[in-house]
């Protein structure tokens, strides 16, 4: 069984719609696949109802986190979507997106980039707008090679010269409100440094504490002695490991089941989860 828990779709900064990302995630030999787009639940009812027979989508969203002055993302698992008061959280880290975004064009300009408003909001469609927009913006107009390359201190990197702050939730809080909606909780690439700072593992220890169920260990931007440390981490601390893809289309180099979790882990998300279920495709709409 091939399980990728990590992926994006135009609901956020993904290039694939919903539907095509889970007809390409069948195509890709996967058995599931989790839709996680940014602090959104959007792209879950049009994913559902293209899911191709034979691939299992399991619901979720990555949510925006901030420990420390360090930014970081929390995978959320198989969580009620309706629960108030993580919708409610969730709705606010998404309508701070917009000004930031405005705030982060006003800096590049300064900076003697010709970027709008109207560029990035055309690329961004009807998704979340993020920095993934911001950055294929400059990618359009040659300021730099690829998105990754707009991920540095000189542009859009944590404390970049064009890099402005959002609202992002403790993530404590971000654990405690997914927990009340009978979600599962999964660090997401805790090691990421070329992404900028990482949290320290024992901020991993005190999350883990506080109810966190597992850490990313299998991803593209940790090599294999990240991966290895994390994985002993992760056994000390009693979490579950999981593998994934971080799949966003076009926008970035990673490929569907590129990483995978191991089974048993996903059956023990599902065994905690108890605010949604992963959902098996009928196949009736693979070719729309």
């Amino acid at each position: 069984m091939r399980i990728d828990l990590h992926t994006h779709s135009i609901a956020s900064d993904g290039t694939d719609t919903p539907a095509e990302l889970v007809r390409n995630a069948a195509a890709a030999g996967l058995d599931v696949v989790a839709l996680t787009d940014h602090d959104t639940t959007r792209g879950h009812a049009e994913a559902i109802g293209a899911l191709p027979a034979g691939l299992t989508l399991v619901t979720g969203a990555e949510l925006s986190c901030r420990y420390d002055g360090i930014s970081m993302h929390m995978l959320a698992y198989l969580f009620d979507p309706e629960e108030p008061d993580l919708l409610a959280e969730r709705e606010l880290v998404r309508d701070d997106r917009v000004p930031r975004a405005h705030a982060m064009i006003a800096k590049l300009r300064e900076l003697g980039v010709p970027v709008t408003w109207e560029q990035v909001a055309r690329i961004a469609g009807d998704g979340s707008v993020g920095r993934p927009h911001i950055a294929s913006a400059l990618v359009e107009l040659g300021v730099v090679g690829s998105v990754s390359d707009a991920f540095t201190p000189e542009w859009l990197a944590d404390g970049g010269r064009a890099y402005v702050q959002k609202h992002e939730t403790d993530p404590f809080e971000a654990i405690r409100l997914v927990k009340a909606a009978g979600g599962v909780t999964v660090f997401a690439h805790p090691a990421a440094s070329k992404r900028g700072r990482t949290v320290p593992e024992s901020a991993i220890a005190d999350l883990a504490a506080a109810g966190l169920d597992g850490i990313e260990v299998d991803h593209m931007d940790h090599d294999p002695a990240t991966r290895a440390r994390l994985r002993g981490l992760a056994a000390e601390l009693d979490l579950l490991v999981t593998g994934s893809s971080d799949y966003h289309g076009s926008r970035k180099t990673c490929v569907l089941g590129e990483y995978t979790t191991d089974p048993e882990v996903y059956g023990e998300i599902i065994r905690r989860a108890t605010g949604a279920f992963p959902v098996p495709g009928t196949g009736g709409a693979r070719n729309t």
